[in-house]
């Protein structure tokens, strides 16, 4: 994961570009539980039950099923830290799931070929579709973890 390598302006590869951007956001996110003690990193931070360490074990599961093709029985499991986890683990999993992402992306020779996806009806997305996505839905659950940190501990910026 390149968590310092801001993306650009002058990058002229589509791919590149698209990757260092989430990249950077995954980065931004697995650092959001630095230094969060137990219990508080997997306590819930609105009334919805979102935490710091369900977001991170989250976007594990969402970067499994977009580019490994492995889809959760339960996804809203996902937002939910069992016993076992530990702040170690599940960003550990996470740096592992973006690896492999990664080696799919890097493999990948057009954006407008379908990305990996598990067994379910109607189309499937482009890469480019699929990288597109995954900047959003990681950017908006690095919201989300800003403010949940920020209501821990006062700590604020990326």
């Amino acid at each position: 994961m390149r968590t310092n390598t801001a993306p650009s302006p002058a990058d002229d590869d589509e791919k590149a570009t698209l990757r260092n951007v989430l990249d950077q956001l995954r980065g931004a996110i697995a650092d959001k539980v630095d230094g969060v003690p137990e219990p508080r990193v997997r306590t819930a931070g609105v009334p919805s039950g979102t935490s710091l360490l369900g977001l991170l074990k989250h976007l594990a599961s969402v970067e499994r099923f977009y580019f490994l093709g492995k889809e959760p029985a339960d996804w809203q499991a996902t937002l939910r830290p069992c016993a076992e986890d530990t702040v170690e683990s599940v960003r550990a999993d996470y740096r592992k799931t973006v690896e492999r992402a990664n080696e799919i992306i890097d493999a990948c020779p057009d954006l407008t070929r379908p990305a990996p996806r598990a067994r379910r009806r109607g189309p499937v997305p482009s890469m480019r579709w699929v990288l597109v996505h995954m900047i959003e839905e990681t950017a908006r659950h690095a919201g989300h973890a800003d403010i949940l940190r920020e209501r821990l501990d006062g700590s604020t910026g990326r």
